[in-house]
Order: C-alpha cells, then structure tokens, then sequence
C-alpha cells in the first residue's frame, strides 16, 4: 500500500512539472508574439497597400491548403489513419496539368481560348488526382484495413516517397513553370487602384465554391450521409445496407478531386512545380487539418485559411518586430511552429471539441 502510494505521489509531482513546463511555453509563445505584434505595429515599417497584400496574399494560399486539408480530414474521418500520400496526389494534378497546359501554349490555344484552356487544365488535374487517389485506396490501403493503424501510416509514408521518385523518374527533376494565361495577367482595379492579381482572386473564388459545394455534397445528399454515417460507425453503416467499401473509395475520390484542384491553383499562384512539390504543401495542409480539428470538414477548410493567414502576416508581424533578418524566408518554420503551438494549446484543433463530443 505504501509503495502504491509513492508512486502516485511521484506520478503526480512528473504531471505537475510537465504542466508548469507547458505553461512556461504558452506564456512566452504568447509574449514573443505578442512584442514583436507591438514593435512592428508601432513603428509604421508597413504601408496599408502591403497590409492589403498580406492579407489577399495570406486568403490564396490559405485557399490552397484548405483544399488539400479536405482530403487529409476526410480520410482520417472515415478510416481513422493519415494519408500521408495525399501530397503526392495534389502534385500529381499539378504536373500532368503543366504538361497540357504547356501543349495548348505552343500550339496557341492557351493565348487564344484562355477560358477554355483553364478549364482544359483543370479538368486535367482533377482527373490525374481523382484516378490516383482511387488507385492508392484499391492497392496499398485496402489490403491494409484491418490491420494496426500504424501498418498503413507507415505505407502512406512509403507510397509518398514512391510517387515522387516515380514521377521524378517519368519527368525529371528540373522544375516546370506554367505558361501565364492572359486571362489572368494583371490586376482587378477600381478607381485606378489595384484591388487584387487576377489569378489570386481566381484562386480564392474557385476555392471557395469548391468547398462551398463539398460542405453541401455532404450535408445534403444521400451519399454525403452515407459518409458520415460510415465515419461514425463502419459496422452500424454495413449493418444499415450502406456499401462501406464505395464509400470509401467516392471519400478518397473527392478528395483527390479537390487536390486537383489545389494543384491548378497552386500553379497559378507559384507558376513553378516539380515532383516534390507536393511535400511541403502536403505537410502544410496537414498542419492546417490539425489546426482546424482533424476529421471535421469545416475545421479543414477553416484551419487551411488560418494557416495562410499567419503565414503571410506572422513574418511581416511577429519576426520582424523581434529583429530577425530575413523574416519571409522563415513562413515554412513559422507554420511548424504553428502546428506544435496547437497541439500545446488545443491538441483537438479549433473546432475538433465540438467533433469528439458527438463521437463520444
């Protein structure tokens, strides 16, 4: 009995250092941000125009990950593993979309017919995505279902690396940079003031109507219930007549669907892609999907656009007014720093509470 004692008593003083350590770590994140917000504020070093740009800025590529975030969140939803693959399949998109795009600007179609082009590419991307997300499903995680979580997380992390050697392989490693479409040269001015680059209000708008139209996708149809109801219970759904097998595979489609298109837009954004483009954008997604509470659809989407936020205001705001050189070069370990920060302060995300309660 004494001894039992002891070692609750020594359990309990290693929680209490634990938490006054995470507490030391809370306050001074808070702090430094909070400093750094404060000198940068006050010394005027940014006009309205480049707060203006930070925030269009932070909006587009917050869009982005908010895409990709969809398919880390509606995979974990339903089978309860992350796809750590899902990068390669956004850059999948982005790649064979270069190459179509690239085909239409030398035969002239992409100057002369720039709507439908983009639509061209598009649909390009969507498919290549949507075709190897499905592929990926069918041969390395279906085989895979029953067995420990860790046995097809460690397989996504192989199927990455698969891909991107793949892809490499068919396509070389130089860097491929999209043709500028004419349709999106330029900015959207009003009373001679640019409002926002074309292409960046392409990519918030189409970003946004996607996601708008994946929210009503799975609150309203039938097969948008069937995917809760198999990410509440597979047995129950099985029980009830629902194909949890086709569920499955339409959950890993749409995500990839909505890789695709991430891809055109990211390519519209950066021009730039190469086989590893999908790494960094994927581990940011990720990041955003955690942020937002992964599993929940509209924890994604909102984590996604958070995540662009600070990245585009946190080094102008916070590093810079702490007197770090080069602040901008450091927006990729600003939204690691992110992410750890989050699962210190709320691991369940912004909106994971309210997702663990009704699976409770």
């Amino acid at each position: 009995m004494a001894a039992l004692v002891d070692t609750l008593r020594e359990r309990a003083v290693r929680f209490s250092l634990l938490s006054f350590l995470l507490w030391i770590v809370r306050i001074g994140a808070v702090a430094l941000a909070v400093w750094g917000t404060l000198v940068t504020l006050s010394s005027g070093v940014f006009t309205a125009a480049q707060w203006k740009d930070f925030l269009i800025f932070g909006l587009a590529q917050g869009s982005v990950y908010a895409l990709i975030a969809l398919g880390y969140s509606m995979v974990y939803g339903v089978l309860r593993f992350i796809n750590f693959a899902h990068g390669e399949v956004f850059m999948s998109g982005s790649m064979i979309g270069f190459f179509v795009a690239d085909s239409m600007a030398q035969s002239g179609f992409w100057d002369s017919s720039p709507i439908a082009a983009l639509g061209i590419v598009l649909l390009a991307s969507m498919t290549t995505s949507t075709l190897l997300a499905v592929i990926l499903e069918r041969i390395a995680y279906r085989p895979l279902r029953d067995s420990p979580r860790l046995v097809p997380l460690i397989t996504s992390l192989g199927m990455s690396f698969a891909l991107q050697n793949i892809f490499r392989g068919l396509f070389g490693a130089g860097i491929k940079t999209y043709p500028v479409s004419p349709l999106l040269d330029g900015f959207i001015t009003l009373g001679g003031i640019n409002l926002i680059h074309k292409s960046q209000a392409l990519v918030i708008g189409t970003a946004l109507i996607f996601m708008l139209g994946l929210y009503l996708f799975v609150e309203r149809t039938k097969t948008g219930k069937a995917m809760r109801a198999v990410a509440e219970d597979k047995e129950i759904a099985s029980l009830m007549g629902i194909d949890v097998d086709r569920i499955i595979v339409i959950t890993f489609a749409v995500g990839g669907l909505l890789a695709g298109v991430a891809g055109v837009l990211y390519a519209q954004v950066f021009r730039q892609v190469n086989f590893f483009t999908g790494f960094i954008p994927g581990i940011k997604a990720f990041t955003a999907a955690v942020l937002g509470g992964v599993g929940n659809i509209v924890g994604a989407m909102l984590g996604g656009l958070v995540l662009g936020l600070v990245e585009s205001f946190g080094p102008s705001i916070v590093l810079a007014g702490l007197g770090i050189p080069s602040p901008h070069q450091l927006k990729d370990a600003v939204a690691f720093v992110v992410l750890v920060l989050v699962l210190i302060f709320r691991p369940s995300g912004i909106l994971g509470e309210r997702l663990s309660r009704e699976k409770a």
